[in-house]
């Protein structure tokens, strides 16, 4: 199938865009030692993990599923970190990782030593409390108030029997210098630990892949642990494995008048780009300039019922009509793995386009998708109506109890 083939919404991750992004981390890691992960919060599409287990020493997981996914579909080196973890599920997770990354060190003292016995290793998370962004605090792990990690204020080196590695994670899409600056504050702060540690986890957040990255430095910084601590260094980027190696192809629905053009297309940005709300990000779109730079210019919005639910304004050498296709790029990372199905929504179909151009549907999602998220609950008809059997004798209380509340507030 080729690329104007595609049913759409459809994501489109091209392999060999990929590739030259892990030859990048590659090169990094074989000029340095250091170990450089998947964090799979940003990319978790495992049919590439073939492909990136060949470059890359292995994943990162932010809790359960993720460590599962990670240790049954790569099978490399397996690392997690979660703010807390579940007495129901540490267990489980031990099992599939190599190390266990916890957030304070009360959870040491609860889990620590299930890990040891288990033959695995367990870190701490730190807080450098160097915040190097301005103005996205909810990406901004050091922020005041942040939960993420043991500052030095809290730190308690009484308690660091057992802890074989530091973690710490400051950035979000940066460059080395804010690496390198984050790195003077970890040592002002804890470097009197830092010899007795075997590893050190850069976290995430480093665009090593992008154009005017400083990898020179990233690598000086690398060094700089090995040598002075004799610390193993591994790094977890998740955007970096595949900066700008998606596509989301849409399809322009309808277009309309109210104060400007606008166009509907059968994409959202609430259910399928987030991050265009959260952070808020304008994703580039092949062919099209800013709002005013072309003749035609119009505001590109989703189906959804939700008022915001718009890309943003771009503009375009001819005017839009009903069919024509739009393109998006850098649309592989904090994609797919943030999709809801907000009002219905399909999410959209996964696509592979291999080095010859030709184009492999990996994934597609139906009304079965979206129902199976909500509730799987069996329906039996009798003679007495409708009756669901609940999963368990707590719900069926709860839902009585609801149902009480509810007929007295009505006044039944």
């Amino acid at each position: 199938m080729r690329f104007e083939q595609l049913p759409t919404p459809c994501y489109v991750v091209d392999e060999g865009l990929l590739e030259k992004n892990l030859k990048i981390l590659n090169g990094v890691m074989k000029r340095t030692g250091a170990k450089i992960i998947l964090a799979q919060k940003a990319f978790s599409m495992y049919s590439l993990y073939p492909l990136i287990g060949k470059y890359l020493s292995g994943t990162a997981a932010s809790g359960l599923y993720e460590a599962r996914l990670g240790y049954e579909e790569m099978g490399k080196e397996n690392h997690v970190f979660a703010p807390a973890y579940r007495e129901d599920e540490i267990d489980e997770i031990i099992g599939y990782c190599d190390h266990i990354i916890f957030n304070s060190f009360s959870q040491i003292e609860k889990f620590g030593d299930k890990v040891l016995k288990a033959g695995k290793k367990f870190g701490l998370r730190i807080n450098p409390e160097c915040s190097t962004q301005v103005g996205h605090d909810i990406y901004n792990p050091c922020a005041v108030g942040s939960r993420f990690g043991v500052t030095v204020g809290h730190f308690r080196p009484d308690l660091l029997k057992g802890v074989s590695g530091f973690h710490f994670h400051t950035l979000c899409q940066q460059n080395s210098d804010d690496l390198a600056k984050t790195l003077e504050e970890v040592e002002e702060k804890f470097g009197p630990w830092l010899s007795q540690l075997e590893w050190i986890n850069f976290g995430g957040g480093h665009h090593i892949t992008r154009e005017d990255y400083d990898i020179s430095l990233l690598e000086k910084c690398i060094k700089r642990m090995q040598e002075k601590y004799g610390l193993e260094v591994y790094l977890e980027p998740g955007e970096a494995i595949a900066l700008n190696a998606g596509y989301l192809v849409t399809t322009v629905l309808d277009t309309l008048q109210n104060g400007m053009d606008i166009a509907i297309l059968d994409t959202s940005a609430s259910c399928h780009m987030p991050d265009v709300l959260e952070m808020p990000y304008r994703p580039p779109l092949i062919g099209a300039g800013e709002a005013g730079e072309k003749p035609y210019t119009y505001r590109l919005g989703g189906q959804t019922c939700l008022s915001g639910d718009t890309i943003g304004d771009y503009s375009f050498d001819k005017p839009l009509e009903s069919g024509d296709r739009l393109v998006f790029g850098d649309m592989a990372i904090y994609t797919m793995v943030k999709n809801t199905t907000f009002n219905g929504m399909p999410l959209p179909t996964i696509a592979v386009q291999k080095k010859n151009g030709d184009c492999q549907i990996v994934r597609e999602f139906g009304y079965q998708d979206f129902k199976m998220r909500l509730a799987d609950y069996s329906i039996n008809h009798g003679n007495k109506g409708t009756v669901v059997m609940f999963p368990s004798k707590q719900g069926e209380t709860a839902l009585k109890r609801q149902h009480e509340v509810s007929q007295v507030n009505r006044g039944m």
